[in-house]
């Protein structure tokens, strides 16, 4: 509990959002509990489903209730008094970690908040299926329940009183609490009132004294009471005083931002509900938003949202995970925030809403699933959801190839610049992710997909930005992949295509080697990964000379790595300053897709053998090291030295291409046994044996203690020492 006040000390407001964000909670709860059965609305006041704020200055004390679901009893332990719940147990680790205070709602931990203000609360809450219970609690962890006698009876839903400290007056003022309101809480989809006091001219009868003081006083004749002259007496004397009178006052009278028109709806108003929608109040504003209905056989409004930020946990459980962001409504009725239905996994991070007039109402959420317009629905959100996204590209001017295309301009430019780029950032795995799930949408999903080049200088490019610089006659689109930029930019299977100028594609996520096996073509140009076989770069007129005059080496270097897995030896076309490389078949595994399968404790062995198929070491034939080998091979093919270098070179090579070794002990001592050659020194000469010093030296010690007189206090600690020592050995 102190953890949470004292992470969120320094802003103290958000604990109004966070009691009212609960109690529409409820209210959706009972409203929807209330289409299958009247009855538990109850009559009269009960059935209002609405939020009231109160203020007692006197006794210092705030509350806000709600005629909602109400909590039994069980629900009070388990919502209010499980402080080490999971939800707050991963907003603590959050906020250890740096994380946004304004998310609290998003964890659950929201009405812990009140402690910030309050120094004891009462919850007094009615369910239906339950006596009235009133929960009480100071801010040590500490609290107690009791069946509640003493308060009014609320007939449902829930009541907060917090007692407020000395320092929080401020939330006494109606002022304060309509500007926090408004500010957080404007969208809500319930009437909030505040029980308000205002002052009001009311007329009531004068006194005589006072009247005829005023006579005398008096003197403007235009001041003085007309006389109705044919009555014959006069009117009865009045006076208008000041006088405090309350009553409700609704402070939340804005329409659905969702069934108004979007061009009557502002950009802060957008902003505004989305905060309130997604809880999330930090300052950043959403990246996008997309605000549509649809007509025809399916009816429906929505309003969709790109995020600033992803959430913490997007993907830790994604396939595991039935999470929706997405609130369906059936006629402005909400129905509920847990329908994953609406949208596919990989477009799970979008928040909005949807609201339909066609699903029926009074059906159960498994019937709502089958329903035949629910399909349509989530074709048209998934189709508005990535023009929403490919609009955050074609407004960015660091998207644009052609400025003049942009029709952006001044501090609107200047806002939009980079936001792909951030987007790209926080929820570029999601679209790898489509591509792979979506086949439907494969394609205008591709051309969302933003990556580093060997061309495009640390920025992000996009296939289409690739395709237009491709070399005449170039038929394939060429990538890599890897853990790093870094590191792919020393492989050796960019040399010649560097040499060249062709452009090669990075790929360092782990998912783009499961998305390229899905990704096989974009705008009829085929993707071809340059750590395999098949990469073509134009006819080398001395091609066939050069496979002829290498052919014996070939063989018999293969023969060599008999025990290795190589499938064969060929004359590289794609090196120009390395000796050699290994490559893999087109359909097996590269060498990152090795690594990372490898990394997996829960991965199939045998499929892994299968999979990781023939590895092909491909040589340079310009480069002096392969040709001083071929000469050594002609003269002396069985030379055990020369041997034992090229299995050297190919397990060096491996390394290079980015394989793991087998047995690192083996080229270990390739090495050492290669720097004794270098050295001149035998490869048989023996490792100096080291005399056993230690040994002799403690028997020394013992014989000179046993030759020292007795006697004495060092004489004493010297014995100390030598069995010390002994129990040490």
């Amino acid at each position: 509990m102190d953890i949470i006040i004292n992470s969120l000390y320094s802003n103290k407001d958000i604990f109004l959002r966070e009691l009212i964000s609960n109690a529409s909670d409820a209210l959706d709860k009972i409203r929807f509990l209330s289409l299958t059965d009247k009855e538990v609305l109850g009559e009269g006041d009960d059935a209002k489903l609405e939020i009231q704020i109160k203020l007692d200055k006197e006794n210092k004390i705030l509350s806000i209730r709600d005629r909602g679901i109400g909590m039994t009893k069980e629900d009070l332990i388990k919502n209010l008094g499980t402080i080490a719940k999971s939800g707050t147990s991963a907003f603590v680790e959050k906020m250890q970690t740096g994380g946004d205070l304004n998310l609290i709602g998003q964890f659950g931990v929201g009405f812990y908040s009140v402690y910030l203000v309050a120094d004891y609360v009462e919850v007094i809450s009615k369910h239906n299926d339950d006596k009235q219970y009133v929960w009480e609690s100071k801010a040590d962890g500490a609290f107690a329940i009791s069946e509640d006698i003493w308060n009014e009876p609320l007939g449902r839903g829930t009541e907060i009183r917090l007692h407020l400290r000395e320092e929080a007056g401020e939330y006494l003022e109606e002022s304060k609490l309509k500007e926090l309101v408004k500010r957080y809480s404007e969208f809500i989809n319930f009437p909030i009132y505040i029980w308000a006091t205002k002052e009001v001219d009311v007329e009531v009868p004068a006194d005589e004294d006072e009247s005829g003081e005023e006579e005398t006083t008096e003197s403007n004749p235009s001041e003085e009471e007309e006389v109705d002259e044919e009555e014959g007496e006069k009117k009865p004397k009045t006076k208008t005083i000041k006088e405090k009178t309350s009553e409700w006052e609704v402070l939340n009278d804005v329409k659905a931002i969702w069934l108004r028109s979007p061009k009557e709806v502002t950009d802060e108003e957008y902003t505004k509900f989305y905060r309130s929608l997604s809880k999330d109040f930090s300052e950043e504003k959403p990246l996008a938003w997309s605000h549509f209905s649809a007509e025809g056989d399916v009816e429906f409004k929505a309003v969709l949202y790109v995020p600033p930020k992803a959430p913490h946990d997007l993907y830790e459980s994604y396939y595991n995970s039935n999470k929706s962001n997405l609130k369906l409504y059936v006629r402005r009725v909400f129905i509920s925030d847990e329908f994953d239905e609406l949208l596919p996994k990989y477009l799970n991070f979008l928040k909005g809403l949807v609201d339909s007039d066609t699903l029926p109402l009074n059906v159960s959420r498994e019937m709502l699933q089958q329903h035949s317009s629910l399909k349509t629905i989530k074709k048209k959100l998934i189709r508005k959801a990535l023009d929403m996204i490919r609009r955050i590209a074609e407004e960015d001017p660091d998207e644009s190839n052609d400025k003049e295309k942009t029709d952006v301009e001044g501090s609107d430019k200047d806002e939009k610049k980079g936001q792909y780029t951030k987007f790209w950032n926080e929820f570029g795995k999601s679209i790898k992710l489509g591509i792979i799930e979506d086949a439907g949408n494969r394609n205008r999903l591709a051309k969302l997909l933003r990556f580093e080049s060997t061309k495009s200088d640390g920025k992000l490019a996009s296939l289409d930005q690739y395709i237009s610089r491709m070399k005449s006659g170039q038929k394939d689109i060429f990538y890599l992949t890897g853990t790093s930029k870094e590191q792919l930019e020393k492989s050796p299977f960019l040399e010649r295509l560097k040499r060249k100028n062709y452009e090669v594609i990075f790929f360092t996520d782990p998912v783009d080697e499961y998305l390229m096996q899905y990704l096989m073509e974009y705008e009829d140009k085929k993707f071809q990964n340059v750590s395999k076989e098949g990469v073509k770069l134009g006819k080398d007129s001395k091609e066939k000379e050069l496979k002829e005059s290498y052919k014996d080496l070939s063989k018999w270097w293969k023969d060599t790595l008999a025990t290795e897995n190589v499938d064969s030896v060929k004359v590289s076309n794609r090196l120009d300053q390395s000796p050699c490389v290994v490559v893999t078949s087109k359909y097996g595994w590269s060498a990152n897709m090795e690594r990372i399968m490898q990394s997996q404790t829960l991965s199939d062995a045998n499929k892994q053998a299968y999979m990781r198929g023939k590895r092909v070491l491909e040589i340079n034939p310009r480069h002096p090291i392969i040709k001083e080998l071929r000469e050594r091979v002609v003269k002396d093919p069985e030379d055990e030295s020369i041997k034992q270098t090229a299995r050297l070179m190919y397990q060096t090579a491996l390394m290079e291409s980015g394989f793991v070794l087998n047995d690192p002990k083996e080229f270990a001592s390739s090495i050492y046994n290669s720097v004794k050659a270098s050295l001149n020194v035998s490869p048989d000469a023996p490792v100096e044996e080291e005399e056993d010093t230690e040994e002799a030296e403690v028997e020394n010690d013992v014989k000179e203690a046993e030759t020292t007189p007795k006697g004495g206090d060092e004489t004493g600690a010297a014995e100390d020492d030598t069995e010390s020592y002994k129990d040490e050995l």
